[in-house]
């Protein structure tokens, strides 16, 4: 039996960052992956594939050009699946490369096949060819992943019925789609393919897109994919669901009938547990189908932790990089990285994108707690208007009395990348006074920080005090 200071179960995200973290500092570390790609879902079927879609959606549709000028760009004729895809296939390649590159700087034995818990120390590891390999591992990190929910009533087949994990093989870009499920999934797919000319209905059982959102932004969001030709079917929920000769035909539960060439279910995920056999080392299963684990994320047996996806929300890479880091620092008692952020940024890469941090309107009235806020228009801000995004917008949430930042939310061009500027000031407790007191390039999106602080002052006063 071969014997390793820390065995990783999975490849994405969490696992390659456990493992990398703990051979860093010199343990001998085994990942095991049962799939012929590295890289989990983060690289394969979730994170940077939708990403890379979404900018070639941009890319082929003009949408950014659009109003430029006056110009008016169209679909290219003739578009491929293989144009759509190639970007992507690109970008998911070099992101494998990448990550081999980085077990094998870091001397981690990779082995290939699917893992299975003997006791809670021994995994036998099954792979195509070749005889089982046992392996012993001091601590051990469970990092699998998710599946798509496929609910038995929903009958995919791949072709015309798909889930998030299977659209991406696709052999043609429809003409029509329903996407079932208002969550962050099935927004980003609505929204790209909308962006690439095809007729989408988006079903979803509640009265709003996106509900942890700020209500503002996420009105913000549907009043745009609107604008782009999305049509959005709230309180509904299918009913029935057949397909046959290219059409895919759903009954909703109000007795309304929908039709499209294809149908994409995006209804949640679950942890990718099947065939770990964890009751053997002494495991179980929650009711959301994930693993419980403490703030260190340790399992119920000590040296047997799990992160990523695995254990549910928020399910994002970027937490789950940082999960995987904790916990191997915690199991091996590293000096370094102890926890998680307090302030976790939220990514969501609809048309257009979203970025959220800290609370929202809708939470500080949950939990009581006194606001103002203030907002930047991207119309009103000349990047904006270079970039052609006039329907973005920034705002802050700061407390009254003494203008400490809460919360900042922004839809528009580049919301990811600008929400680390007021994530910092969030982690250091900062407030407004801050923006208005830095100085921005100009002409920049950041600069709306500057016009969001000042638009909050004048709300605080009562009245709107002069930009300048």
């Amino acid at each position: 039996m071969e014997t390793f200071d820390l065995i990783v179960i999975g490849s994405g995200p969490a696992g390659e960052k456990g493992a990398a973290q703990a051979a860093y500092f010199g343990k001998r570390v085994a990942l095991i992956e049962r799939r012929a790609e590295l890289g989990g879902a983060g690289v394969n079927t979730g994170t940077v594939p939708s990403k890379t879609l979404r900018e070639s959606a941009l890319y082929f549709s003009g949408l950014r050009q659009r109003g430029l000028y006056g110009i008016d760009y169209s679909l290219r004729e003739g578009l491929s699946v293989q144009d759509f895809m190639h970007h992507k296939d690109a970008v998911v390649s070099a992101e494998r490369q990448k990550i081999a590159a980085n077990l094998a700087a870091h001397k981690i034995e990779l082995v290939a096949g699917r893992a299975a818990l003997e006791d809670p120390h021994t995994l036998t590891v099954r792979c195509e060819q070749g005889a089982p390999r046992s392996l012993r591992g001091e601590v051990i990190l469970i990092a699998t992943g998710s599946t798509p929910h496929r609910p038995a009533e929903i009958p995919f087949d791949d072709r015309s019925i798909f889930d998030s994990d299977s659209i991406l093989t696709m052999g043609r870009i429809p003409k029509s789609m329903v996407v079932v499920g208002g969550g962050v999934i099935g927004c980003e797919y609505a929204s790209i393919f909308t962006a690439m000319g095809v007729a989408v209905t988006l079903v979803d059982g509640r009265d709003r897109l996106l509900p942890f959102l700020d209500a503002e932004i996420a009105e913000r969001l549907r009043a745009h994919l609107s604008s782009l030709g999305l049509t959005i079917l709230f309180q509904e929920r299918p009913k029935n669901t057949t397909h046959g000769a290219g059409r895919v035909r759903m009954t909703l539960s109000s007795g309304k009938v929908v039709e499209a060439e294809t149908a994409l279910f995006a209804a949640g995920r679950r942890g990718a547990l099947d065939g770990l056999d964890l009751e053997k080392a002494g495991l179980e299963i929650n009711p959301r189908g994930n693993i419980d684990v403490n703030d260190k994320y340790q399992t119920r047996v000590p040296h047997i932790y799990a992160a990523g996806d695995v254990i549910g929300f928020p399910a994002l890479a970027s937490t789950s990089m940082e999960q995987g880091r904790v916990a191997m620092c915690h199991a091996f008692g590293f000096p370094y990285k102890q926890r998680l952020a307090s302030q976790l940024p939220m990514g969501i890469y609809t048309i257009p994108e979203i970025s959220a941090v800290g609370e929202s309107e809708d939470s500080c009235k949950e939990k009581k707690i006194p606001y103002e806020a203030g907002r930047a228009k991207y119309a009103n801000n000349a990047r904006g208007q270079i970039a052609g995004d006039t329907a973005g917008l920034l705002k802050l949430v700061f407390r009254p009395d003494n203008r400490q930042l809460l919360g900042v939310h922004i839809i528009g061009e580049s919301a990811t990348e600008l929400i680390h500027l007021g994530m910092s000031a969030l982690e250091s407790g900062g407030t407004i006074d801050a923006f208005i007191d830095l100085v921005f390039n100009f002409p920049t999106l950041s600069e709306m920080y500057k016009y969001a602080a000042y638009d909050g002052l004048g709300n605080l006063a009562g009245h709107k005090l002069r930009e300048g």
